[in-house]
């Protein structure tokens, strides 16, 4: 399985949206491809700290999975670290929250006029 980062961001509203802070994703026996690759990705998302595991296929939004989705939240904050990291040929997820995190500065300095 490729990793999909828009799939990631999609899971990570998902789990944001939900009115309880445990999410319930049921097992991978019978499901269809495209929930298979989604369970996987939410794995994906457990092996770099933004959701975790706490209970039989139970999961949370980690305050560094919050931090990461702030950061992407915006279309075009997150149209240009995508662009950036094929630019480069691809980054890990943690420099593509950099990378993000470094954009929402630039606006911030643009927009507040302060530097962070």
């Amino acid at each position: 399985m490729k990793r999909d980062d828009d799939m990631l961001r999609e899971i990570l509203f998902e789990f944001e949206e939900q009115k309880d802070w445990l999410v319930a994703v049921l097992s991978s026996l019978g499901m269809s491809e495209e929930r298979r690759m989604k369970l996987g990705h939410v794995n994906l998302l457990c092996d770099a700290g933004m959701v975790t595991e706490v209970g039989d296929q139970t999961f949370r939004l980690t305050n560094s999975g919050h931090d990461y989705l702030d950061a992407i939240r915006n279309d075009t904050i997150w149209n240009k670290t995508k662009s950036g990291a094929a630019e480069v040929g691809g980054m890990t997820l943690q420099m593509m929250k950099d990378l993000a995190l470094s954009y929402v500065k630039q606006e911030v300095a643009a927009k507040l006029g302060v530097t962070l």
